[in-house]
């Protein structure tokens, strides 16, 4: 196995290894140059963002600044993907965002955790695990996705939560750690916000 494989495999390892580093400082080089990119440039941006990633559906929108351990290159998006400002993506192995999920402002996901035993993380050990988001979902600002989870399609994770564990899909689920509040239910079909009604034929 190689130094590279064995971010994918679940296994500790220690992330200082020459190979891993030189593989990782390329990845940043064009997170870099991503960041740096003026904002009427949108063509480019978009350009970059399909040589960073592992996977981009048509239509994604990353406002910067973003960050990324691995500037997008473990990360899979679907298509119409938005994220606001601050996203923190630690990729060190997989994240999947299925189609036209919302991302809020300073959210962080994370695939990277360290042993809980004081002798093996003071020599820096790491471990990862994937993490799997749906499609349609949305994540409000400030939200903490953490290592192995997942977040099933049409859910709402409210804002600053912290996502410890699965989540299932179609609910609305709030706090630290993040527990399911309700489903969604026939009341979100008439009302958009507290006592907002739904009509989008309205001038």
């Amino acid at each position: 196995m190689s130094a590279t494989d064995i971010l994918h495999s679940g296994r500790l390892y220690l992330p200082e290894s020459d190979e891993i580093l030189k593989e990782q400082m390329l990845c940043l080089e064009k997170l870099y140059d991503f960041n740096a990119i003026r904002p009427s440039e949108a063509e480019k941006r978009q350009s970059l963002l399909k040589d960073m990633f592992a996977e981009i559906g048509d239509g994604c929108y990353i406002e910067p600044p973003f960050y990324a351990n691995w500037g997008g290159a473990h990360c899979h998006f679907g298509k119409n993907v938005y994220a606001n400002f601050n996203l923190t993506m630690v990729d060190d192995t997989h994240i999947y965002v299925g189609d036209h999920t919302m991302i809020g402002p300073n959210v962080t996901i994370a695939t990277a955790g360290h042993p809980i035993l004081p002798e093996l993380r003071k020599k820096a050990y790491q471990f990862n695990a994937s993490v799997k988001i749906g499609k349609n979902c949305w994540l409000g600002a400030g939200v903490t996705v953490l290592p192995g989870v997942s977040i099933g399609d049409d859910t709402v994770i409210g804002a600053g939560s912290v996502v410890t564990k699965d989540i299932p899909g179609g609910v609305v689920a709030v706090g630290n750690p993040c527990r399911v509040m309700r489903k969604i239910n026939a009341r979100d079909r008439e009302f958009y916000f507290k006592d907002k009604k739904i009509d989008l034929n309205a001038d």
